[in-house]
């Protein structure tokens, strides 16, 4: 008998791994090209340029077990290949033969995805990740849940603002907002007054630009605050702002773009 709610936990298992796949991408900083050739390069089965971009952008439903048995052999080849995180480029050549982009990619990042417990996640957990079996692990999951939409959007405007009145700050940070289509930045001003809060949809999806706007502001550049880490940020200060009294959001606001600033 199909278990009540199955439909519901794969579609959520499905956005669970689309977040696993995206971060992992973003933390060791490859194109989307370096998963696949390393499957085709080691032998481990195959995984398209095509299936991977689905898979990111949770539009995959029904991959065959071939991409899992491969995604999990090459977790588990970078652990241990590269147990410091990169490829030593003294065996690089070696184990995957001469110079080329994939060797560079895996010189410079080459980071497994671990759970909690620093167990490294092989086909069978990519599997039960991507149906709804298993959570991704915490630091590759950023999914934002609906009940705390309002918070991080209060978290989020107060970070932008710094706590100035939206008329005087409003120039500045609709520069700052790379979105180009209307209703995005009508949405994003909205926000940015206090007139409206995102949904956890419109959150995940604005995610990347609105870390691209903190780094046009000046406040610390995209490379220092992966997407975890600024989701972290705005998770901590939502706590302190519920935790505050008005009289204080506009030194908050400025603790934050402090810290982000570095000393």
């Amino acid at each position: 008998m199909i278990p009540p709610g199955y439909r519901e936990r794969l579609a959520s298992g499905r956005v669970g791994f689309a977040h696993l796949i995206r971060l992992w991408h973003g933390r060791n900083g490859w194109s989307h090209r370096v998963l696949p050739a390393l499957a085709e390069a080691l032998d481990l089965g195959r995984v398209h340029n095509s299936q991977l971009s689905m898979l990111r952008n949770g539009k995959l439903a029904s991959p065959g077990p071939e991409v899992f048995l491969a995604l999990g052999s090459i977790n588990r080849w970078l652990a241990q290949q590269a147990p410091e995180g990169r490829l030593d480029p003294s065996q690089a050549a070696r184990l995957l033969g001469g110079p080329s982009d994939l060797l560079e990619a895996l010189e410079l990042s080459a980071l497994p995805v671990c759970d909690d417990d620093g167990r490294v996640l092989g086909p069978g957990d990519l599997l039960e990740v991507f149906v709804g079996l298993r959570q991704p692990p915490p630091a590759f999951d950023l999914r934002i849940g609906d009940e705390e939409a309002a918070a991080l959007s209060e978290a989020l405007a107060l970070l932008f603002t710094a706590g100035r009145p939206w008329r005087q700050c409003r120039d500045q940070l609709l520069a700052a907002y790379p979105a180009a289509k209307r209703p995005r930045r009508e949405r994003f001003a909205e926000v940015m007054a206090g007139q409206a809060d995102y949904s956890s949809t419109e959150l995940d999806a604005e995610l990347p630009d609105l870390r691209r706007t903190l780094a046009s502001l000046g406040a610390a550049g995209e490379e220092e605050l992966p997407a975890d880490q600024f989701l972290d940020l705005l998770r901590q200060r939502a706590r302190q702002l519920q935790q505050a009294s008005p009289a204080t959001s506009a030194d908050l606001a400025g603790a934050i773009r402090r810290q982000l600033q570095g000393p």
